[in-house]
C-alpha cells in the first residue's frame, strides 16, 4: 500500500511539472527588451530584430525616432516572434517560394505577398533582413492575393461626380490623390490651392470625378509657380543632382514636387522620408549598390541625391521609358518589371508629366 501511494505521489508531481511552462515559454511571454548600444539607430535595431520602425516608436512612445541614446531600454515588438504563426495559417500546403530579383528588398517582397517582413525573416531564418541577394530563394509563408488587385477599390470614387474629403491629421495631397485615384494637379485645380503642400487637418477639399486633361500647364494654377520660390534652395539642389546623374532636371523637379512639394520635413505614414519620399530600406539599397556610400535620408542633399540616382537607375533599366520609370518609383521595380504600369499608377504618371511641362517650360 505504501509503495502504491509513493507511485501515485510521483505521478502527480510529474503531471504538475508538465503543466508548468518551460523557462523559454515564460521568457517569451514577457515583452522582450534590448539595451541600445553606442552608435545604434532605430532603423538598425528594427532590421536586426525584424520589427518595423513604426512599431518600435509606438511600443516605446518615442516622440522623435531619431533621438535614442546608448543605455536606453527599448521594448521589442511581439511581431518579430509571433507574427509568422498567423501568416502561415492560410497555407495548408508548403509555403510558396520567391526568387529574389535584382534590386528587390524585403519591404517590396513582403508587400507583394501581403505578409510581414518578420514572417519572411522567421521563415528563412535570416540573420540580417537587409542582406538578401538576386537569385536567392525565399520561402513565403501563407497565401495572399498579389499586389495588382489591391488598388482597384481606390479608383472607384473617380467615376462618380465630384465629392469632398475632410483632411485628417498628417494627411497630404499625395496620399489623398492616391486614395481617390486622381492626380494631385486635379485636386489643386479643383480647390485653387496656391501651395499644394499647405493643407491642414479639418480642411474640406473637392475631389474631382475625373482627372483633368494632361495637355499642358493650364491644369495647375499659376500660383503654384510662385509657391516654389519659397523652396528655391531645394530646387537648386535638385537641378545640381540631376546634372550629376544626367537626369532631366524637369523630371527630378516634377517627381520631387509630386512626392513632397519640395519639403524635407515630410514623413509619410508608411515611413517614406523627405523631398524624394524614400523608404529607409530603399535609401540603404541606393547607398550600398549605386552610390557606394551611406545615405542619411534626413539630410536634404543626401535625400535628393539618392532619389535622383534611383531615377537614373530606372531610366537605364527601362531604356528611357518615362512611364515605366515613374511606375517603378511609385509601385516598385519588381511590380513594374512584371506588370508594367498599374491602373492606379496612371494618374500619378499623368500628373508628373504635367509637372514636367511646367518645370521644363
Amino acid at each position: 500500500m505504501q509503495r502504491r501511494r509513493l507511485a501515485l505521489w510521483i505521478s502527480a508531481v510529474a503531471m504538475a511539472m508538465a503543466a508548468v511552462p518551460a523557462p523559454s515559454a515564460v521568457a517569451e511571454a514577457a515583452d522582450p527588451t534590448i539595451v541600445v548600444a553606442s552608435g545604434e539607430t532605430l532603423i538598425g535595431i528594427s532590421r536586426r530584430h525584424g520589427v518595423s520602425v513604426d512599431q518600435l516608436v509606438a511600443l516605446n512612445g518615442l516622440a522623435d525616432p531619431s533621438r535614442i541614446y546608448a543605455g536606453q531600454r527599448l521594448v521589442i515588438a511581439r511581431e518579430a516572434t509571433a507574427a509568422p504563426k498567423p501568416a502561415a495559417e492560410p497555407a495548408a500546403a508548403a509555403p510558396s517560394t520567391h526568387l529574389v530579383a535584382d534590386g528587390e528588398n524585403l519591404t517590396l517582397i513582403a508587400r507583394r505577398y501581403g505578409v510581414t517582413i518578420a514572417a519572411v525573416v522567421a521563415a528563412n531564418r535570416l540573420a540580417d533582413p537587409s542582406r538578401i541577394y538576386a537569385g536567392q530563394r525565399l520561402a513565403i509563408p501563407g497565401t495572399t492575393a498579389l499586389a495588382p488587385s489591391a488598388p482597384k477599390p481606390a479608383a472607384k470614387p473617380a467615376i462618380a461626380a465630384p465629392s469632398t474629403h475632410l483632411v485628417a491629421d498628417r494627411e497630404n495631397l499625395t496620399l489623398i490623390a492616391r486614395r481617390y485615384g486622381v492626380t494631385i494637379a486635379a485636386v489643386v485645380a479643383a480647390n485653387r490651392l496656391a501651395d499644394p503642400s499647405r493643407i491642414y487637418a479639418g480642411q474640406r477639399l473637392v475631389i474631382p470625378g475625373a482627372s483633368p486633361p494632361s495637355g499642358g500647364a493650364s491644369s495647375i494654377p499659376a500660383e503654384v509657380r510662385a509657391a516654389t520660390a519659397d523652396r528655391d534652395p531645394v530646387r537648386r539642389i535638385l537641378i545640381e543632382e540631376a546634372k550629376r546623374f544626367s537626369v532631366p532636371a524637369a523630371l527630378a523637379l516634377a517627381v520631387a514636387w509630386q512626392e513632397s512639394g519640395w519639403r524635407q520635413d515630410v514623413v509619410s505614414p508608411a515611413g517614406a522620408i523627405g523631398v524624394m519620399q524614400l523608404l529607409p530600406d530603399t535609401g540603404q539599397w541606393v547607398g550600398d549598390v549605386m552610390l557606394q556610400a551611406p545615405v542619411d535620408l534626413r539630410d536634404p542633399r543626401e535625400n535628393i541625391r539618392a532619389g535622383v540616382r534611383l531615377l537614373r537607375h530606372y531610366l537605364d533599366r527601362y531604356h528611357g521609358s518615362l512611364d515605366l520609370t515613374l511606375a517603378a518609383y511609385y509601385q516598385g521595380q519588381t511590380a513594374a518589371d512584371r506588370h508594367g504600369v498599374y491602373p492606379v499608377t496612371r494618374p500619378y504618371v499623368a500628373s508628373i508629366k504635367g509637372l514636367i511641362r511646367i518645370f521644363g517650360g
